[in-house]
């Protein structure tokens, strides 16, 4: 749960595939399980704990979370191109329980070129079900949360202790030493006028497209 902290701060290196220049193709998505009660629907910006399975067109198994590799669901944030352009379109506004199964055309996937087993020009079919919605990393919700005294921007403190919380909440000692060194990549990374503040704008900036 270690690396779903980090990854609040480390979003830089996305993965960014589709096929270009051609007319996108229609993605299908089909409701498999919805739950009776519903608090929140993910959106655009939202962290997402998802279990998934993916298949070639044939029927065979790609990967699967449940019973391949560590066997645990996995963190997605929505809408920043973090994976397939298919999910970020397919797994909005579901319920935490939902299932979906989503048939995703090349160009909304791994699209001219493939990547790794997967073949070029392949259409995937995923069924995925989303297990808990999470405020995202740049979310106003997240900015709030951090921001202690309500001044509309995050001193190296109050991020410090914040990452101390998440530490705690998963299980983790608090280390002073790591929260400073994280701290002080933080604002090296997101303090772009160098005032010793990181501004709500600095901080919701990177998804202000969504």
């Amino acid at each position: 749960m270690l690396l779903s902290v980090l990854s609040l701060w480390c979003s830089s290196l996305l993965v960014s595939v589709s096929g270009a220049g051609a007319p996108e193709e229609e993605m299908k998505m089909e409701v498999l399980h919805k739950p009776f009660i519903c608090h929140r629907k993910s959106k655009n910006g939202d962290l997402l704990l998802l279990h998934h399975e993916a298949y070639f067109e044939n029927g065979t198994l790609l990967l699967s979370s449940r019973t391949i590799g560590d066997k645990q669901p996995v963190w997605f944030t929505l809408g920043i191109r973090e994976g397939i352009k298919g999910w970020d379109l397919g797994l909005r506004d579901m319920c935490a329980g939902e299932q979906r199964k989503l048939v995703i055309p090349p160009s909304l996937a791994y699209g001219e070129e493939g990547k790794g087993k997967i073949p070029p020009k392949t259409t995937l079919t995923f069924k995925i079900e989303l297990v808990e919605i999470r405020n995202g990393p740049r979310s106003h919700e997240s900015f709030q949360e951090m921001d202690l005294n309500d001044d509309w921007r995050l001193s190296k403190q109050e991020v410090k202790e914040y990452l101390k919380k998440e530490f705690e909440r998963h299980g983790h000692p608090p280390n002073d030493t790591l929260h400073e060194e994280m701290a002080n990549d933080i604002f090296t990374r997101e303090d772009k006028n160098k005032d010793g503040f990181i501004s709500s704008r600095e901080f919701t900036y990177k998804h202000d497209e969504l």
